[in-house]
């Protein structure tokens, strides 16, 4: 038996919950990153006694289209699936049941999904600091409710998790991060970027068509020299005030 976890989190946010349910699990946990843009994925096989956590972001209510098609290459050959979808307190709309629907495509067997909160990628003033002491605990008694599931066999019925189908239309980028006069070229960014949407040859331009808004090349500048525009920021973040200021807690679904 193996406990995997497969994991899109560009800025760390979606990693670090993720982690907080595998290490109830084991002690030993592997790790399969789709956000390298140049993994070989459909070299990734799990065996029907083998545990695998899959933790997504919700990016504008879906699943990043990276983060999908490269899930879809995994061989899941009945392995038991819990899903995990992180979100920044707005909500998460069709991204559960379009990972679930990714998941059963590549045959994994889906016992249990969860979804949490996690510090807004972009607008950090939204679930600041979370996941907190209070999703933590949380967290930990979903995991180890779900362990206890797995091992003592699935109960009847298909697991039914909220969203619609069809799912919602994804947006696109919306605020696409530029190098500003502070950038050394160094070229961190662009060997980062999940979606290789910046020029290695010319780290100031970025294809806003390929961009995913994630914001790695932001968090991880050693000089802080990529931003986004902070009139766009300011205008997004008045919009979502209101639905972003109320808490949501995790949710368990098995």
């Amino acid at each position: 038996m193996r406990y995997v976890q497969v994991i899109f989190s560009p800025t760390g946010g979606t990693e670090r919950t993720a982690r907080i349910i595998t290490s109830e699990w084991s002690n030993a946990v592997e790790t399969v990153d789709l956000s390298d843009p140049v993994g070989d994925f459909s070299a990734c096989s799990f065996a029907p006694e083998d545990v695998v956590l899959i933790a997504l972001p919700s990016y504008g209510g879906r699943v990043p289209a990276a983060a999908a098609e490269r899930l879809s290459k995994l061989k899941g050959n009945a392995a038991s699936c819990v899903l995990l979808c992180v979100y920044g307190n707005r909500a998460y709309e069709d991204t559960l049941i379009e990972m679930m629907d990714v998941a059963e495509h590549c045959g994994f067997t889906v016992r249990a999904a969860v979804s949490a909160v996690a510090e807004h990628s972009i607008m950090h003033q939204f679930a600041t600091g979370r996941p907190d002491e209070k999703d933590i605990q949380v967290l930990k008694s979903y995991a180890k409710k779900i362990l206890e599931q797995i091992e003592t066999g699935r109960p009847e019925g298909k697991l039914k998790v909220p969203g619609n189908r069809p799912y919602k239309k994804a947006g696109g980028a919306g605020l696409v991060p530029k190098a500003t006069k502070d950038c050394t070229n160094c070229g961190l960014c662009a060997k980062q970027c999940p979606v290789q949407a910046i020029d290695r040859t010319n780290v100031k331009k970025a294809d806003a068509g390929t961009c995913i808004s994630c914001m790695r090349c932001v968090v991880n500048c050693p000089g802080s020299a990529r931003k986004v525009n902070g009139g766009m920021t300011a205008a997004a973040s008045l919009v979502m005030k209101k639905v972003c200021s109320v808490r949501k807690d995790c949710e368990l679904f098995q």
